[in-house]
């Protein structure tokens, strides 16, 4: 496994951030694992070195932090970790269960400490942006759960670029710490972040740690067996605000994948995943694992140089297209 500092920051990671929305207990979704369930993914992040776990307070409704904190104090020690988890979503009808307000903030902070049995949160997230919250009064209360020694650094989610540059200017403007990361959807079919955002971060020394950035497993399948069920969607070709998941230009990035792991004598998985890590400004991406093999072939990527032709045969077909995250 490598590792690198989140940014610019002092932060170190593994460049393999495992994911853990996969896992929560009576969520009634037939892709989510329980606590033994999960056990071998835990257990084979530990073995690969993946030792960065990005959870968050709405996944599973809270269980994916208990089950989060009951591996890492079954399988490792919490130094050993760096935990990351989020807020904003609904947790409750009370003026602090939802968005990013100060007492949201320091209600919700207190009840993910306590789901991951924890004293502290290593990166603190905030999961999207909040239009009815003053960016001040986030970025001091955040700041403030800093310093009561809750939580040692924070980052940001799924926003724009400008979103992004004023929560930052505030926090310069107010004394308050600076996010360090940036959660962003980044895969070889949904490269927007490529106009405004990764230049931002690039200039800015904020790490990109992209969600989803095999899209959902469909960069890891030939494009004739892109028809599972999306994730949240009733729809299984459209995501939570009904906008395609994959669009007809998509089969000759896809193809294009197809041929180089064919070639390479690798998973798709891994030559999708090679060229997220390829972008300087991406520090690890986020991998949602099910499966033991997810995880061995994350971690095959780090070794997988991809060649200027490949590259550019991977990137020939994209077409641009709205985040599917926007509203």
């Amino acid at each position: 496994m490598e590792y690198t500092r989140l940014g610019t920051s002092g932060l170190k990671v593994s460049r393999i951030c495992l994911g853990c929305m996969s896992f929560g207990s009576g969520t009634g979704s037939a892709w989510t694992l329980d606590g033994p369930a999960a056990e071998p993914l835990f257990r084979k992040a530990l073995e690969l070195g993946i030792t960065f776990w990005d959870t968050a307070n709405v996944y599973g409704a809270g269980t994916s932090e208990e089950i989060t904190g009951q591996a890492i104090r079954s399988y490792t020690r919490r130094e050993d970790i760096v935990l990351a988890t989020k807020l904003n979503g609904k947790m409750g009808d009370g003026p602090g269960g939802q968005g990013l307000s100060r007492r949201a903030v320091m209600e919700q902070v207190d009840a993910s400490l306590a789901r991951l049995n924890t004293d502290y949160i290593d990166l603190y997230q905030i999961h999207r942006f909040d239009q009815f919250t003053p960016v001040e009064e986030t970025m001091e209360a955040l700041h403030d759960v800093i310093k009561a020694g809750k939580v040692r650094y924070i980052g940001a989610s799924s926003m724009y670029a400008w979103q992004l540059a004023t929560m930052q200017h505030a926090a310069d403007i107010g004394g308050w710490t600076r996010f360090i990361s940036m959660q962003d959807q980044y895969s070889l079919i949904m490269r927007e972040e490529e106009r405004e955002m990764f230049p931002l971060l690039d200039y800015s020394g904020v790490g990109s740690i992209p969600w989803s950035p095999l899209a959902g497993g469909r960069v890891a399948r030939p494009w004739g067996d892109n028809s599972s069920t999306s994730r949240g969607s009733q729809n299984p070709d459209t995501d939570f605000n009904g906008k395609p998941l994959l669009i007809d230009s998509d089969k000759t990035v896809i193809d294009a994948v197809e041929k180089i792991a064919a070639d390479r004598g690798v998973s798709m998985a891994t030559v999708g995943l090679a060229w997220v890590l390829d972008n300087p400004v991406v520090s690890a991406p986020i991998v949602g694992a099910t499966k033991e093999k997810h995880l061995t072939d994350a971690a095959a990527a780090l070794d997988l140089d991809l060649t200027y032709d490949e590259i550019t045969s991977l990137e020939a077909g994209y077409v641009h297209r709205e985040p599917t995250y926007f509203s």
